[in-house]
């Protein structure tokens, strides 16, 4: 007869890959956006839709800065953000009035353009900062969705990716972005920060320029039924 504690391997959690990561992002801003446009705001569905909602743009924020470290033409990355953004503002602006916001493409675009900005300047510390605190003044300044913190959660996202050690460095991340993350409720930030932990470093099923742009016209398209069918 043995004695003492006998330890079984734990099975591995399930990962997610880059497409999987996609779904879920989508699936929470549809979410989100459906309880923010036709719900009362005083019901607990909402109040759960809403905090399951907050799980979209930290995960669109760390795909756009995955997209960016592996794309092959990182200028047409940053156009085919600019024109989806572009397409989706007359949606935005019939939802949203001229209240001076702009819609989240704008902030993913912008994000990328200081990535952009921070690699080609990493060697002049003084124009690093520059360029950084430029792209988050004009995040605020013009209205952007999730403003200068949008811009930040992009740029954490991207300081501290590494290929070799890529566990630490998504622990890091997470770190350094969940403070901005809570701005938007400790839950959705809780939720987000779980998703990202599950991927696994992979593409998934999304893969050509028909799925691609597919996914990038399911943002200005999901605001349309919204606004012509529900609103």
């Amino acid at each position: 007869m043995k004695y003492g504690c006998q330890f079984y391997p734990l099975k591995p959690l399930p990962l997610l890959s880059g497409s999987a990561l996609k779904i879920i992002a989508v699936v929470s801003m549809v979410v989100d956006h459906c309880a923010y446009y036709l719900m009362d705001s005083n019901t607990m569905a909402y109040e759960v839709m809403r905090c399951f909602g907050r799980i979209a743009f930290p995960v669109f924020a760390f795909l756009v800065a995955e997209g960016f470290a592996h794309t092959r033409n990182r200028m047409r990355y940053f156009l085919s953000l600019l024109l989806f953004a572009a397409v989706s503002e007359v949606p935005w602006y019939l939802l949203n009035g001229a209240d001076g916001t702009h819609n989240v493409m704008f902030t993913l675009a912008l994000g990328v353009t200081a990535l952009a900005a921070f690699e080609r300047l990493r060697g002049h510390r003084a124009l690093v900062i520059a360029a950084i605190l430029l792209a988050t003044l004009s995040a605020e300044v013009s209205g952007l969705d999730y403003g200068w913190r949008g811009i930040v959660v992009i740029l954490i996202f991207h300081l501290f990716k590494s290929k070799k050690y890529y566990q630490s460095a998504r622990l890091l991340q997470l770190a350094f972005a969940f403070p901005f993350m809570l701005h938007y409720g400790i839950i959705g930030a809780l939720l987000a920060c779980s998703v990202i932990l599950l991927y696994d470093g992979t593409r998934g099923i999304i893969r050509g320029k028909v799925a691609k742009y597919g996914f990038y016209a399911i943002y200005p398209m999901h605001l349309i039924i919204i606004k012509l069918f529900f609103h």
